[in-house]
């Protein structure tokens, strides 16, 4: 077979806040890579310009000597705009690949487990009032689980009351039959989030996601020693030698890499089986672009450790952008949307070759060019508290 020479890498803002990256090569292959960096946009496209110097007229068979010479041909390496980057080029080498031998990538990771990958919709939080509505929402969409933020905003030491709420909502929730995953997202220090995990322990939600900042791996050791609930985490962690510390301190039971900021198809399977290692699940972190959502199921579907796969359809920020006359959504750029159809809270293996959907290039072309002239890039809140103080967002 007649090698692949990258001739183009282009990469595309596009809204609400996704960046997708593509490739062509010589023999007429297009593949598609998603290096969404939330908040850190210009960051991401200038780290892939330097990719697109050094690796146009590179064959795009060879991904691994392509990952690596990214990784560590530079000296610096890791952290998020580094990764996030790789993360794009990575997953669009394996969609060419998988495109030219007419297969779907997860036959070339060793094929498949399962046939189906359970999911789980995002109902909020940031606006308590809004999640029972949206959790029966999602039970009528026929997810079987949800995930929620725990709190708003919250002092490093708060009053107890302020945690009250939190554990009523994951309460209200429960009683619909559905599981349940609250995301401390990082906000809670040490004090309270030990408080808030005993609080919710007995409703049995399905996991606790960044129970305190991932700077912490001792400490959520000694919260997961005291506690039964999963603890989860990992989309602040961007290679494998990131997770290294919380796997051999025992702090985490379900890793949450996220595929557009860990390196790609690549690393996040060799992510996988190091924590198959030691008995730690897999969740991929996606609250990002079909993209993305496509290459983590192609990971998904050949992972034995694989429980729960996030995914961002009817997403509160992806329906902030006005600027458009369609919707943007999940679905937006795709052109075959009804492979990410929910049923019975799972979504079907794909089975088209590459990542296994087909990107509308037409409509990336006009949103992107139309969303870099008219919007700034997408910047997270800042959050301070009554005394003027910073606040985790």
């Amino acid at each position: 077979m007649a090698p692949s020479i990258i001739t183009k890498f282009e990469v595309f803002r596009v809204p609400p806040r996704w960046l997708f990256v593509r490739l062509e090569t010589s023999d007429g292959v297009v593949g598609w890579g998603e290096g969404t960096l939330e908040g850190h946009t210009e960051a991401v496209e200038g780290a892939c310009r330097d990719l697109i110097e050094r690796f146009v007229g590179c064959d795009a068979d060879n991904i691994e000597d392509i990952w690596q010479t990214a990784y560590r041909a530079r000296f610096y390496r890791g952290g998020p705009v580094l990764m996030s980057a790789l993360s794009g080029l990575d997953i669009a080498l394996w969609d060419i690949k998988g495109k030219k031998l007419g297969v779907p990538i997860w036959q070339l990771l060793g094929g498949k487990v399962r046939d189906r990958v359970r999911v789980y919709g995002w109902i909020g939080g940031d606006r308590p009032t809004d999640t029972f509505a949206a959790a029966m929402v999602r039970k009528q969409q026929g997810f079987t689980a949800v995930k929620m933020n725990a709190t708003q905003s919250v002092a490093w030491i708060d009053n107890p009351s302020v945690l009250d709420d939190t554990v009523q909502r994951v309460k209200d929730i429960r009683s619909l039959g559905m599981d349940v995953g609250v995301d401390f997202h990082g906000r809670l220090h040490k004090a309270m989030a030990k408080q808030l995990a005993r609080l919710l322990e007995p409703l049995q939600p399905l996991f606790f996601e960044e129970p305190m900042l991932p700077t912490q791996p001792e400490e959520i050791a000694d919260l997961s020693n005291a506690v039964s609930t999963p603890i989860a985490l990992g989309e602040r962690l961007y290679t494998r030698m990131d997770f290294r510390p919380y796997l051999e301190k025992r702090a985490i039971d379900i890793a949450q890499p996220d595929i557009s900021h860990c390196g790609g198809i690549s690393e996040l399977h060799r992510i996988a089986t190091l924590c198959e290692t030691y008995d730690v699940a897999l969740a991929p972190h996606c609250p990002l672009g079909p993209i993305a959502l496509a290459a983590c199921m192609q990971v998904a579907i050949a992972a034995p450790n694989f429980v729960i796969q996030e995914m961002s359809w009817n997403m509160h920020y992806n329906l902030e952008y006005a600027g458009s006359a369609v919707e943007v959504d999940l679905h937006t750029f795709v052109a075959n949307p009804e492979v990410f159809t929910v049923a019975n809270g799972h979504i079907p293996a794909l089975e088209g070759p590459g990542i296994g959907i087909e990107v509308n290039e037409a409509l990336v072309r006009q949103l992107s060019a139309k969303y870099v002239a008219e919007y700034p890039a997408w910047k997270n809140p800042v959050w301070r508290g009554e005394d003027g103080s910073l606040r985790e967002w």
